[in-house]
């Protein structure tokens, strides 16, 4: 038997749930006296707040001799009797678990002739798989309706449903065809968004254009079940987004919403699905300036009950982006360093081999650099540089490096500014992202760190402030502005004014011209 280290099943055994501990210990009572050490084991590592070894050959063996061998097959033995525990537990909760079940005992009870049994665990079968839509499941379960009739010599059965038997095996099959055709597009549009997200290269967005522009998405009508229909909506929904069709965006994450709240039993096997549809819903309502929805969602997502570990760590990443980003929007960045802190605070909760740290790091900097704190937020930004995430993510990597030459100007490291804008302009030109908006900058910082302070660097920010404004580099300002108010700093150093109360005047001006409208 293999033997894992010994803090991966301490790992394990803290990443079990109460109910899932509750569960193991269950499992692992009337087994030999033997197992009973198995147990003690189990109690004393969950009792640990940090890996011990030597503390815990103590406990299992108190005064007696240990015996390296024996110690780690005990381990080994702990590790695989947990993980047959969480086997059974999931047979419990999950419904492919529950078909598999069924079809394995279906198989049993034919090879020993129980027929009459076999048919009644098919009828329980096809009612699980239609409800869930287990359209593999289906296919399986009508062989095994057409391979007992045949054994039986039921001609009459035969005769009377076969027809109808093909039809549903014809139907099934489409419907497996169906669903694999949008996860496939899915998958494609989602891949090409977690590259890009800011989306200003044309190629890309010419490409998700064709793959959204197919016959498939001219309708919902044409995703033939609720699991077909949710990729539908989704796929549309990150397409409207990459492409700033906000009004789309917000359209076709609500539909996603009321069609998952439509059918509750599907969340009981997946909520990962119903978790990025809400913070896409988060997203759509703040760009939108929906902020009493952006509230409403937040809430929807915090009474989320998280199935999986997976979905803990989703619900918590998404809740915490939202509100970093809500609470930034509206120029309240003391407020989202507090939330930030809380965020950090919770995180101690996850394992940090699994915690995803990358997409808060981009956050904390534009947090801290709103609070003034240009030292940590630069540390923030470089912490985010060197992580491996970053490199799939290369429009956020251009606008970081943005960012940076931001930070050092506000640090006052004139010197180090023009080596900074040397490499800069290098690493676009090389990742083919010199595009208008970053060429334009990085030519105002090179003229900027040469004029003298006052009225000449004053009259620069107004110049550039005034091109931005232009259709040619106005909708790379607006996607630039989901990660960075670019304007309001433009508008800070015109107006000698704090970036966070440039960004909180702006909000407030937004909600009056809202008012007013209404």
């Amino acid at each position: 038997m293999a033997k894992p280290p010994s803090d991966r099943l301490f790992q394990l055994i803290h990443a079990l749930s109460r109910p899932e501990k509750r569960y193991f210990r269950i499992y692992v009572r009337g087994k030999t006296e033997r197992d009973s050490k198995y147990l003690q084991l189990f109690e004393a590592m969950a009792a640990m707040e940090d890996f011990d070894d030597q503390v815990l050959q103590q406990k299992i063996y108190q005064d007696a001799a240990v015996e390296g061998k024996k110690y780690s097959e005990l381990k080994a033995y702990l590790y695989e009797l947990i993980l047959k525990c969480l086997q059974s537990f999931d047979e419990l909760q999950s419904v492919d678990y529950r078909l598999n079940q069924i079809l394995q005992s279906i198989s049993v009870l034919y090879k020993r002739g129980f027929y009459d049994d076999c048919k009644t665990q098919l009828q329980k079968a096809a009612k699980i798989a239609r409800r869930y839509e287990s359209f593999a499941h289906q296919i399986e379960i009508i062989h095994w309706q057409k391979q007992l009739a045949y054994t039986r010599m039921d001609v009459d059965f035969l005769h009377k449903q076969l027809a109808k038997l093909h039809f549903e095996e014809d139907r099934a099959l489409q419907q497996l065809q169906n669903t694999n055709y949008y996860r496939k597009i899915f998958f494609q549009v989602y891949a090409l968004i977690k590259q890009e997200a800011l989306h200003r290269g044309e190629d890309r967005m010419a490409r998700m254009r064709d793959l959204v522009q197919q016959a498939h998405f001219s309708s919902p009508d044409m995703a033939h079940s609720h699991k077909a229909r949710v990729l539908y909506y989704r796929t549309l929904n990150l397409y409207h987004y990459a492409a700033l069709e906000y009004e789309q965006f917000y359209e076709t994450g609500r539909k996603l919403i009321d069609l998952l709240d439509s059918q509750p039993h599907f969340l009981h096997e997946n909520l990962s699905d119903y978790i990025a549809g809400l913070s896409n819903m988060i997203l759509a309502c703040g760009l939108l300036r929906r902020y009493q929805e952006v509230l409403w969602y937040l809430q929807k997502m915090l009474d989320v009950t998280p199935i999986t570990e997976d979905d803990r760590r989703k619900k918590h990443r998404q809740y915490f982006s939202g509100i970093f980003a809500l609470y930034t929007f509206q120029g309240e960045f003391e407020a989202a360093r507090r939330e930030m802190l809380r965020c950090q605070e919770e995180a101690q909760q996850f394992n940090p081999l699994d915690y995803e740290t990358a997409s808060f790091l981009g956050q904390y900097c534009y947090i801290c650099f709103g609070c003034d704190d240009y030292d940590t937020a630069l540390d923030y930004l470089n912490a985010w540089f060197g992580h491996t995430r970053t490199v799939e993510r290369e429009d956020l990597q251009s606008l970081g490096r943005i960012l940076s030459l931001i930070i050092h100007f506000e640090m006052g490291n004139t010197v180090l500014l023009e080596s900074l804008l040397r490499a800069t302009t290098r690493f676009m030109q090389k990742k083919n992202r010199f595009y208008a908006l970053e060429r334009r900058f990085i030519q105002f910082m090179a003229e900027l760190i040469r004029l003298p302070s006052g009225k000449p660097q004053q009259s620069a920010f107004l110049k550039i402030k005034g091109e931005m404004q232009n259709q040619a580099l106005l909708q790379a300002v607006q996607a630039v502005s989901q990660v960075f108010d670019l304007e309001s700093w433009l508008t800070s150093k015109i107006e000698g004014r704090r970036f966070a109360l440039v960004v909180k005047a702006k909000f407030e001006q937004e909600q009056r011209v809202r008012l007013d409208a209404h």
